[in-house]
């Protein structure tokens, strides 16, 4: 009798120390999935201080070349599919598309020297400039967090409790298009 309780007591603490462990490893995800959304709302209001420049920069850009409409409806455009955005994939595709958009509109600077040398312009391009390193820096944490989420879900023996629990792997990197690799060719 003594030899059973025993071997039930042992059972019993492999059980617990088993369990524990699941619930362990259910929580940490639990908070590296919190952490995606936060990172991702970061890469949001980045995003968003960026939209928020475009009209000022694009005002100020109008004033010296106002036969540009197709370059400011593109943008205008962007800015809308950004703002209607759903999701973080969206968000990524319509940044793609802002991109391309202010890529545009700063090779038409080029053809305005006067431009060039206005400080409303400067002042929003410097701006839109610091705007894009904190967007880069964002997207940089933002994938760090979804690689270690990804990784954790798929490392033995997290992926019991991951299967056990629901927990997917997160594809929505935020990655670049392969037209938005190559600067457009602009001097100053």
């Amino acid at each position: 009798m003594k030899i059973t309780l025993a071997i039930v007591a042992v059972l019993l603490l492999i059980g617990i120390g088993v369990g524990g462990s699941i619930v362990s490893t259910r929580n940490e995800l639990v908070v590296q999935r919190e952490s995606i959304k936060g990172s991702w709302a970061q890469v949001d209001v980045a995003l968003q201080r960026r939209s928020d420049l475009i009209p000022n920069l694009v005002a100020t850009v109008k004033g010296f070349a106002s036969q540009e409409k197709e370059v400011f409806s593109n943008l205008a455009n962007a800015r809308a599919a950004l703002a209607g955005a759903r999701n973080p994939q969206e968000k990524i595709q319509a940044n793609s598309m802002l991109d391309g958009a202010i890529g545009r509109l700063l090779v038409i600077v080029e053809n305005y020297p006067q431009l060039k040398s206005n400080e409303n312009f400067l002042r929003l391009q410097d701006e839109l400039a610091g705007t894009e390193n904190r967007i880069a820096i964002e997207r940089r944490k933002y994938n760090e967090t979804v690689q270690k989420f990804n990784t954790s879900i798929e490392l033995f023996p997290n992926n019991i409790a991951a299967s056990m629990f629901g927990f997917t792997r997160n594809d929505a990197y935020f990655k670049t298009e392969p037209a938005a690799r190559t600067a457009p060719k602009v001097s100053f």
